[in-house]
Formats: C-alpha cells, sequence, structure tokens
C-alpha cells in the first residue's frame, strides 16, 4: 500500500512525522506529497490539520484524488477529517486490508470575473467587504433571471457544505449523496427570497454586484477575492473521494453532530457566530489574526472570545511557536 502525506504548511509538520512513524511501523510505505500530480499515483492520501486540512487540500488539487482521509489532533475539529492521530495505530491494518468505504462528494467549479479560482467542497458565498452593508445581485440559473435582491450576501453550497455555513443562514441540511445544490441570500430585504434547492447539472450566476464597499467572493470560508461583475459555479468534473472507516461517523451522526453545534449557535450574538465559523474552517488562531480574518473590532472580538470559552465552546492555549502569545480554538 502506498499512501501520501500533506500537510497545509508548516503548522501541520510536528503532526505528519507522528503519522509517519505510525504508518512506518505498520509496515505502509509512505511519503509527503511533493508534487500534486502525485495525488491519482497512491492508494491514498492523509492529509493533516483535520476540516481545514481538507479544505484546503481539494482548493490545491483541482484534478483526480485518491481517496483522501483527514488526520486531525484532538484539539481540532473532525467534520469532515474522520481519525484522530491517536487512534490512526490501531486502525492502521483496517487501512491495509482496505476495511474502508469511499464516499464520492462532488465539487463547486468557480470562476470570479469570468477566471478560474480554485474549486470549492462546502461553499462559494459573495458579500460587501465591509460587514452590515446590503449588496444588490441577480440570481441567475442556465442563463434565466431568477430574482434580483438586496441582502447581505449569498452563499452557494454543496450537500457537504449544507451542514455548514448555509445552514447557519437558514438553509436545509441535505445529504452527502444528493445531486443539489444550494443558493441562500443571507437577510434578504424582501421575505420571500427563501433558500433554493437546484439540479447540480445547473450553471448557477450571481451577477449584477453593486455595493456601497467593494464586494468578495470567500472559497470555504477561506480565501477571499474581490469581485467587480460575475460569479459563475458549476458541478466540478472531478468530486472529492473521501475515505470512512466502516463502523465509523455515518453522515447521520455527522448531522447530528452539526445540528447540535447549530441550535447552541441559536443562542449567539453575530459577532460570536462569525468567530466560531472562522476557527471551523481555519483552526486555531490569535485574537489579532480572528480581528483580521473577520473584520471586526478587537475589543468585539475579545468580547466574543470571553463569552464562548465561558460557554465551553472555545478553548484558548499557549502558541507552540511563541509562548508570549495566545490562541484560541474550537472545542466542541
Amino acid at each position: 500500500m502506498k499512501v501520501a502525506l500533506w500537510g497545509v504548511d508548516s503548522r501541520d509538520g510536528v503532526l505528519l512525522s507522528k503519522i509517519k512513524k505510525i504508518l512506518d511501523s505498520a509496515a505502509i510505505q509512505s511519503a509527503v506529497m511533493t508534487n500534486y500530480s502525485d495525488a491519482s499515483l497512491v492508494d491514498m492520501v492523509l492529509v493533516a490539520g483535520g476540516d481545514r486540512g481538507i479544505l484546503e487540500y481539494f482548493h490545491k488539487v483541482p484534478s483526480a484524488s485518491a481517496p483522501v482521509l483527514g488526520i486531525y489532533e484532538a484539539d481540532a475539529t473532525g467534520f469532515l477529517a474522520q481519525l484522530e492521530v491517536r487512534d490512526l495505530e490501531a486502525s492502521a491494518g483496517r487501512l491495509k486490508r482496505k476495511e474502508y468505504e469511499v464516499d464520492e462528494v462532488f465539487r463547486l467549479a468557480v470562476k470570479v470575473d469570468g477566471r478560474d479560482v480554485d474549486p470549492v467542497l462546502n461553499d462559494v458565498a459573495v458579500f460587501p467587504s465591509k460587514s452590515a452593508v446590503l449588496m444588490e445581485h441577480v440570481l441567475r440559473i442556465d442563463g434565466k433571471d431568477i430574482w434580483h435582491d438586496n441582502s447581505d450576501g449569498v452563499i452557494i453550497s454543496t450537500p457537504a457544505g449544507s451542514t455548514a455555513y448555509t445552514m447557519s443562514a437558514g438553509g436545509p441540511m441535505v445529504l452527502q449523496k444528493a445531486q443539489v445544490f444550494l443558493v441562500v441570500s443571507v437577510n434578504s430585504l424582501d421575505n420571500t427570497r427563501r433558500p433554493l434547492v437546484v439540479p447540480n447539472e445547473s450553471r448557477i450566476e450571481i451577477v449584477g454586484i453593486t455595493s456601497r464597499f467593494h464586494c468578495e467572493v470567500v472559497l470555504d470560508g477561506g480565501r477571499r477575492i474581490r469581485i467587480n461583475e460575475t460569479l459563475q459555479c458549476s458541478r466540478h468534473e472531478h468530486p472529492a473521494r473521501l475515505v470512512r472507516l466502516v463502523g465509523n461517523s455515518s453522515a447521520a451522526s455527522l448531522m447530528a453532530k452539526k445540528v447540535k453545534l447549530a441550535e447552541d449557535m441559536l443562542k449567539m450574538p453575530p459577532s460570536a457566530k462569525l468567530i466560531l465559523k472562522t476557527l471551523e474552517y481555519e483552526g486555531a488562531l490569535s485574537q489579532k489574526a480572528l480581528a483580521t480574518r473577520t473584520m471586526l473590532p478587537e475589543r468585539t472580538v475579545r468580547l466574543s472570545l470571553s463569552q464562548l470559552i465561558s460557554g465551553g465552546y472555545v478553548k484558548r492555549k499557549t502558541s507552540l511557536r511563541d509562548a508570549r502569545q495566545r490562541i484560541y480554538e474550537l472545542k466542541i
């Protein structure tokens, strides 16, 4: 069995070393991936970094890939990443014997102003660069105008992303095997703009985008790209192939985990919700980094973090790279 190892950045180096040591002891051949074309030449790719790593991996690898298993440490999120590193040794034999299933989850191919950008696994959104500012846009499906709207923004989601940001914005939960897209207008001035379910062979466009401030496309809650005119989305030709160990978390249990988080978030102020979503997508961050990512005032970030820590949703710890700095991460 040949396994490729992949991490987002140098922060995952220690975890990759742990993974390789466990695989070596199980006589599984492994090496850190240095060329993305190698993704289709191995039996499996182990991705470090929790959900952040999974999302980033499928941004970086637009072509076909071997099945991917996300490995995370106890302090990271594991909605998409399935196996905690401390359980890898016990599961190595099952991997060698191929006692696992592979779920194919389609991705979104995205164009911004006619230019191809990274494909996304969860969702792509368009928002004004400054919060609490309205954005005007037209939703077009297969060349036909569906609505003209004024709202805080709009989200286009895959079924995998239906239990992420889309659900927080009022969208429906959809099982991963459903062949649909979701379109959600966020806080529309028109209360008839309900979440829309669209066949995934459709071409979705957001056009006529105007706001008092420039607008941005947000890919899987992370990378931001300035947009001037048009967002185009369609089904990507290469799905994400995710390893699911037989007997491990199913789609139903994953959804239950997400529902519990969503129920808790209903009681939170918008700033706390945004911070939680940022930590879910990007992993542990400092208070200053959170203020930069969310564009919230530092005082608001500080107060929200205090509420989230006291509520048991977030924990604070010392950065391994700088003992003088405190970083914050999900505790749920």
